[in-house]
């Protein structure tokens, strides 16, 4: 049997690019999106009573994965890309069908938007344009196991301290005064979660000596924010924003 699905909705979000996008939901608070529905009007009653709800499921399309195929087995980054586990145990794009599922917090409602209804989220975990298929409320009593078993994810998440230069401290006061709020906060909870992937971590991990002046950038909104490897710490000495360069 083969099932064919319609988007319904697609979510625009600060990730332009995969690199950097945070591994799984509300690791980021910072990180805000808007889901966009069809114009349809019949979504704006469909959504009649979201707003009772504090969280959303979203169940997306991993659209940009980069593969034409799926992988039986995967490197899960927080095992350092290391140890090899069975797709299905694990929540990579690369799946026999590119599905995802991401838990997010609503922020506003706006079922009256200009072309379409619109949901404010939080804390989410997907790239820039993303094929939304389904959205249904979180419910506590019955989404949330407090005694379950994380599997080979049990261990915490390691969280590296992040320091800002002034120079970058002086340009991003600029850009949030000019219409990006908390982008700050959004670089630090971004950062200290270790965006690289898995190979760069396990060959360059903040406290060795070799990886120290070590460079890299991560592109936030509409900003390229340049960082380094310094005394164990993750330092951002510098932001370009990408739009006056186009100009």
């Amino acid at each position: 049997m083969n099932f064919n699905f319609e988007p319904i909705a697609v979510i625009h979000t600060p990730f332009t690019q995969r690199f950097g996008i945070p591994r799984q939901p509300g690791l980021v608070p910072e990180a805000k999106g808007v889901i966009k529905f069809d114009p349809n009007p019949d979504f704006q009653h469909a959504l009649k009573g979201i707003e009772q709800f504090s969280h959303i499921w979203v169940i997306f399309v991993f659209h940009s994965h980069g593969g034409n195929k799926w992988k039986p087995t995967i490197r899960p980054p927080r095992l350092g890309g290391k140890v090899k586990m069975g797709v299905l145990a694990s929540r990579s794009p690369h799946r026999p069908n590119p599905i995802g599922l991401s838990v997010m917090e609503i922020e506003k409602i706006d079922l009256s938007a200009k072309g379409g209804a619109e949901i404010h989220v939080r804390g989410v975990d997907l790239l820039d344009g993303t094929p939304i298929l389904d959205i249904k409320p979180y419910i506590p009593y019955a989404d949330s196991v407090p005694l379950a078993n994380p599997g080979w994810a049990a261990e915490e998440i390691t969280k590296t301290p992040v320091v800002f230069l002034k120079e970058a401290e002086d340009k991003i006061k600029v850009a949030e005064a000019s219409g990006t709020p908390n982008l700050r906060a959004l670089i630090e909870q971004l950062l200290t979660i270790d965006p690289r992937p898995g190979f760069q971590r396990r060959e360059l991990p903040p406290e060795a000596e070799h990886s120290q002046g070590k460079d890299f950038g991560l592109l936030v909104r509409n900003y390229d924010v340049h960082w380094k490897i310094e005394d164990q710490k993750f330092m951002v000495y510098d932001l370009l924003d990408l739009r006056s360069k186009n100009r």
